[in-house]
Protein backbone atom coordinates (compact mmCIF):
# COMPACT_ATOMS: atom_id res chain seq x y z
CA UNK A 1 0.00 0.00 0.00
CA UNK A 2 1.36 3.39 -1.02
CA UNK A 3 0.76 6.31 1.32
CA UNK A 4 0.47 9.68 -0.43
CA UNK A 5 0.75 13.12 1.15
CA UNK A 6 0.00 16.30 -0.78
CA UNK A 7 1.25 19.79 0.02
CA UNK A 8 1.56 23.20 -1.57
CA UNK A 9 -2.02 24.37 -1.62
CA UNK A 10 -3.04 27.84 -0.55
CA UNK A 11 -4.79 31.04 -1.51
CA UNK A 12 -3.70 32.83 -4.66
CA UNK A 13 -5.07 35.61 -6.83
CA UNK A 14 -6.31 34.94 -10.36
CA UNK A 15 -3.36 34.75 -12.71
CA UNK A 16 -1.07 33.49 -9.99
CA UNK A 17 0.81 30.23 -9.62
CA UNK A 18 1.07 27.37 -7.18
CA UNK A 19 3.13 24.20 -7.14
CA UNK A 20 1.60 21.13 -5.55
CA UNK A 21 3.74 18.25 -4.38
CA UNK A 22 2.86 14.66 -3.61
CA UNK A 23 5.28 12.48 -1.67
CA UNK A 24 4.83 8.74 -1.48
CA UNK A 25 5.91 6.33 1.21
CA UNK A 26 5.42 2.66 1.98
CA UNK A 27 6.04 1.50 -1.57
CA UNK A 28 7.40 2.32 -4.97
CA UNK A 29 5.48 4.48 -7.42
CA UNK A 30 7.48 3.51 -10.51
CA UNK A 31 4.97 0.82 -11.50
CA UNK A 32 2.06 3.24 -11.37
CA UNK A 33 0.87 6.01 -13.52
CA UNK A 34 0.29 8.98 -11.21
CA UNK A 35 -2.41 11.57 -11.35
CA UNK A 36 -3.92 14.64 -9.82
CA UNK A 37 -7.67 14.93 -9.38
CA UNK A 38 -9.71 17.76 -7.92
CA UNK A 39 -13.08 18.26 -6.36
CA UNK A 40 -14.78 21.62 -6.10
CA UNK A 41 -17.65 22.24 -3.67
CA UNK A 42 -20.83 20.68 -4.95
CA UNK A 43 -19.11 19.03 -7.88
CA UNK A 44 -17.87 15.53 -8.66
CA UNK A 45 -14.20 14.66 -8.51
CA UNK A 46 -12.51 15.14 -11.87
CA UNK A 47 -9.13 14.20 -13.31
CA UNK A 48 -6.77 17.08 -13.86
CA UNK A 49 -3.50 15.57 -15.04
CA UNK A 50 -1.76 12.23 -15.23
CA UNK A 51 1.67 10.91 -16.12
CA UNK A 52 2.89 7.49 -17.19
CA UNK A 53 5.24 5.48 -14.93
CA UNK A 54 8.42 6.85 -16.52
CA UNK A 55 7.11 10.20 -17.59
CA UNK A 56 7.03 9.58 -21.32
CA UNK A 57 3.38 10.55 -21.73
CA UNK A 58 1.00 12.91 -19.99
CA UNK A 59 -2.71 13.64 -19.94
CA UNK A 60 -4.30 16.98 -19.15
CA UNK A 61 -7.92 17.94 -18.78
CA UNK A 62 -8.90 20.40 -21.44
CA UNK A 63 -9.66 23.04 -18.83
CA UNK A 64 -6.04 23.10 -17.59
CA UNK A 65 -4.11 22.32 -20.77
CA UNK A 66 -1.35 24.84 -21.38
CA UNK A 67 -1.50 26.11 -17.77
CA UNK A 68 -0.68 23.05 -15.64
CA UNK A 69 2.34 20.74 -15.86
CA UNK A 70 2.70 17.37 -14.16
CA UNK A 71 6.12 15.89 -13.47
CA UNK A 72 7.46 13.00 -11.44
CA UNK A 73 10.70 11.90 -9.80
CA UNK A 74 10.57 8.16 -9.15
CA UNK A 75 13.74 7.87 -7.02
CA UNK A 76 12.39 10.64 -4.76
CA UNK A 77 8.84 9.17 -4.94
CA UNK A 78 7.51 12.60 -5.75
CA UNK A 79 4.91 13.93 -8.18
CA UNK A 80 4.39 17.63 -8.72
CA UNK A 81 1.73 19.76 -10.37
CA UNK A 82 2.86 23.21 -11.46
CA UNK A 83 -0.21 25.40 -11.87
CA UNK A 84 0.11 28.71 -13.69
CA UNK A 85 -2.42 31.34 -14.78
CA UNK A 86 -4.81 30.13 -12.13
CA UNK A 87 -8.49 30.89 -12.49
CA UNK A 88 -11.27 31.17 -9.94
CA UNK A 89 -12.72 27.96 -11.35
CA UNK A 90 -9.54 26.09 -10.39
CA UNK A 91 -10.60 26.39 -6.76
CA UNK A 92 -10.88 22.88 -5.36
CA UNK A 93 -9.32 20.26 -3.16
CA UNK A 94 -6.55 18.59 -5.14
CA UNK A 95 -5.75 14.93 -4.63
CA UNK A 96 -2.77 12.85 -5.70
CA UNK A 97 -3.50 9.26 -6.70
CA UNK A 98 -1.88 6.16 -8.14
CA UNK A 99 -3.35 5.05 -11.45
CA UNK A 100 -3.37 1.90 -13.52
CA UNK A 101 -0.91 2.63 -16.37
CA UNK A 102 -3.06 0.65 -18.82
CA UNK A 103 -6.25 2.65 -18.44
CA UNK A 104 -5.60 5.58 -16.04
CA UNK A 105 -8.06 4.11 -13.52
CA UNK A 106 -7.43 4.87 -9.83
CA UNK A 107 -5.90 1.92 -8.00
CA UNK A 108 -7.05 2.89 -4.51
CA UNK A 109 -4.11 4.92 -3.22
CA UNK A 110 -5.04 8.56 -2.70
CA UNK A 111 -3.88 11.33 -0.42
CA UNK A 112 -5.94 13.47 1.91
CA UNK A 113 -5.89 16.40 -0.47
CA UNK A 114 -4.67 19.98 -0.40
CA UNK A 115 -6.94 23.01 -0.76
CA UNK A 116 -6.37 25.45 -3.59
CA UNK A 117 -8.34 28.68 -3.47
CA UNK A 118 -8.14 31.21 -6.28
CA UNK A 119 -9.73 34.46 -5.27
CA UNK A 120 -9.24 38.17 -5.65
Amino acid sequence: QVHLVESGGGVVQPGGSLKLSCVASGGEISTYAMGWLRQAPGKTREPVAAITPYGDDRFYARSVQGRFTITRDNPRKTVTLQMNLLKVEDTAVYYCATLDPNNWSPTGNEGQGTQVTVSS
